[in-house]
């Protein structure tokens, strides 16, 4: 696969990311969007803040150790993501967009 001057491939492999939600879905149950940032509000350092939420948009609270890997497994398969502002992943569509974007689309 050609990769660009980054060393980033051309092509992102989609499957992985695919996989990777089918994974949450199964792991989260009720699940449909997981939010992942590395500024949680209530650390004074950079450290992973998760928030798992429904259909509706309700937050669910899954344990902490389920909410972690999640996290970081979602750091590890979109690692080209800018993670200095917070992400929305939608486990139906396996997409990652930032989550000012995703309110935009809403009409907030």
């Amino acid at each position: 696969m050609l990769a660009m001057p980054s060393g980033i491939p051309a092509c992102p492999d989609t499957s992985r990311q695919h996989h990777l939600t089918a994974q949450l879905a199964d792991m989260i149950p009720g699940a449909a969007t997981i939010r992942v940032s590395i500024n949680d509000p209530r650390q004074r350092w950079p450290h992973l803040h998760t928030i798992v939420m429904n259909e509706s948009g309700k937050s669910l609270e899954p344990n902490r150790t389920t909410v972690s890997v999640a996290a970081r497994w979602i750091l590890w398969v979109w690692p080209e993501a800018d993670w200095s502002r917070p992400q929305d992943l939608d486990l139906a569509a396996a997409s990652l967009t930032r989550s000012d974007l995703v309110a935009v689309g809403r009409g907030r």
